[in-house]
């Protein structure tokens, strides 16, 4: 693990302690104009790690899932190559609800790819960071899946209901292929969950870029595999963008294959 990753480790720890949990349990929410949550623990991490990455990277913007779409939409289209990916409070409703579910995530962008990625759980203490085509750790250990199971009823699944389409919905309320079920609420957590072997299959309908850069990156350096699609499980641009995808991963690629064709999503042509 690079020093580069561990001094960014210090910082999403650093503002975990003074943004984060000081508020756990006192979260002072309110709702955002498209519905979410936001809490002073979002804004207060946001501007730390802001100022934090200002002064160590001063070349390099931010994006923080806290600003608004027309700064967001800027900020993308201005960006030279490189761009922090920032979501400062990942799970809010779990933050503002206290379920101790809920993280930082950080991915360094270069070239629309994610190079660098951290997410921080800052209940457990656990740092998940990669950096791409060298590895994935956890608290400085490499993270590598163990062999797993290519049959869909072996898995444990970790399955978001709420933004997948009607079709896909009744698939799995009818008669779902897996072992169990369980849905966490944190995106980028739920990536690392899956780099750490705690499930064999994921599926989201409908996450952001803010979500997916830094975990997803965790997941495929453990060896997870996994496919971006549209909401309705089309084609998904090459290029960044602020529209929300629908994610499908596995433990091995024979069980990504299963589950995608179990979902009826379509083949890999249809996918990032």
């Amino acid at each position: 693990m690079s020093p580069e990753l561990i001094s960014l480790c210090h910082i999403l720890r650093a503002a975990a302690r003074r943004e984060i949990l000081p508020r756990f349990q006192h979260p002072d929410a309110r709702a955002k104009a498209d519905g979410s949550l936001v809490t002073a623990a979002d804004l207060g991490t946001q501007a730390f790690i802001l100022t934090e990455l200002s002064e160590r990277f001063p070349d390099v913007p931010v994006l923080g899932e806290e600003m608004t779409v027309e700064e967001q939409g800027a900020l993308l289209a201005g960006a030279q190559g490189n761009i922090w990916c920032l979501d400062p409070l990942d799970g809010t409703s779990n933050f503002a609800g206290g379920f101790p579910f809920f993280g930082i995530s950080l991915a360094l962008l270069e070239g629309g790819q994610a190079r660098l990625g951290l997410v921080l759980d800052p209940i457990r203490d656990e740092c998940f960071a990669a950096e791409r085509g060298v590895g994935a750790w956890l608290n400085g250990q490499p993270l590598h899946l163990a062999p797993a199971s290519e049959a869909l009823k072996d898995a444990l699944a970790l399955v978001d209901l709420k933004r997948l389409p009607v079709e896909v919905l009744m698939r799995i309320g009818g008669d779902a292929p897996y072992r169990s079920q369980r849905s966490l609420g944190a995106v980028a957590l739920e990536w690392c969950w899956l780099a750490a072997g705690r499930a064999g299959l994921y599926l989201h309908g409908g996450q952001r870029l803010w979500d997916w850069a830094a975990g997803r990156l965790i997941a495929s350096e453990a060896g997870v595999q996994s496919r971006l699609m549209s909401p309705g499980g089309g084609k998904v641009p090459v290029e960044l963008s602020l529209a929300p995808c629908m994610a499908v991963a596995a433990a091995n690629q024979a069980l990504l294959e299963h589950w995608t064709a179990w979902l009826g999503l379509g083949s890999a042509e249809n996918a990032l």
